[in-house]
């Protein structure tokens, strides 16, 4: 068997919801935040087998073979075997195209069923999911506003944005505006990055979907278990990927990676110093 991924087994995360106050709830929520925080920035070497499984599932399901997997050791590594794949305009343009011309690129099939699988578990949350609908109070529908957790909490601020802005969109604030933003721009230098995942950088909804379910606020079906399982398990064992029809190209975790707190937030949000991440290859970008 290759773990870790974990067991998305409904009878092993049953909650009595009654017994639990929203306190309560939040205190647990932070723990899972840090675990999933901890995955996107471990500098732990690759679990390669656990990747090239979960990989292997998720090409199955858009009804791709396996690939040829290649393993490089940082993401400047990778860009010269990823020519010809699509860049992000690109992949917006197809998707949103109401009629696209030719087959669809390989890029374009992962992002539909990975937004499919997105709303297939909010949809079995017990709450309205604020990722599909941002909330609002009072009449004039304004935005609930993001205070510290337990301060939100006592004034009113409903458990299910808390823990939106306390897992969602903190976790995406570290891992992409703190750290895969930032190596993209880095990148860019030779031009356009063409479309990956990130791998333990994706953490963050993966991190939102699972929290709510070990918390006992959502309930999945075994099909969309297993396929966020399979998510859950490359964010915790592999860097970015670049997936083609025949070859997948996959980044190893960085060799160091140094971060700071992020000044005045209310969820200990992180980004990279300025010379906070090395790869195993010996890139190290100065970070603008």
């Amino acid at each position: 068997m290759t773990a870790p991924a974990r067991r998305y087994d409904a009878a092993e995360l049953v909650v009595d919801i009654r017994r639990k106050s929203a306190h309560d709830r939040w205190r647990e929520a932070v723990k899972i935040r840090q675990e999933w925080l901890d995955h996107g920035l471990s500098t732990q070497p690759a679990d390669r087998r656990t990747a090239e499984h979960s990989l292997t599932v998720i090409y199955a399901r858009i009804s791709r073979p396996k690939p040829r997997f290649v393993w490089v050791d940082s993401p400047d590594q990778a860009i010269p075997l990823v020519a010809g794949l699509p860049t992000l305009d690109q992949l917006y343009g197809w998707i949103r195209d109401p009629h696209p011309q030719g087959t669809p690129p390989l890029a374009s099939d992962l992002a539909m069923v990975a937004s499919q699988l997105r709303g297939a578990l909010s949809a079995g949350i017990s709450h309205v999911d604020p990722e599909l609908s941002p909330a609002r109070k009072g009449k004039h529908n304004e935005p609930w506003p993001e205070l510290p957790p337990l301060k939100a909490l006592d004034a009113g601020v409903p458990l299910g944005v808390v823990l939106h802005q306390g897992i969602r969109t903190a976790l995406h604030r570290s891992l992409a505006h703190g750290f895969r933003m930032p190596m993209r721009t880095a990148l860019a230098g030779s031009g356009p990055v063409l479309v990956c995942w990130y791998g333990q950088q994706d953490a963050a909804w993966v991190a939102y979907y699972d929290a709510l379910h070990r918390l006992g606020l959502a309930s999945y079906g075994p099909d969309a278990l297993d396929h966020l399982g399979h998510w859950a398990a490359l964010a915790r064992s592999c860097g970015w990927w670049w997936p083609s029809e025949d070859v997948c190209i996959v980044v190893d975790r960085p060799e160091q990676i140094h971060t700071e707190p992020v000044p005045g937030t209310c969820h200990d949000e992180v980004r990279l110093r300025r010379d906070g991440v090395r790869y195993r290859d010996g890139w190290h970008p100065l970070l603008a």
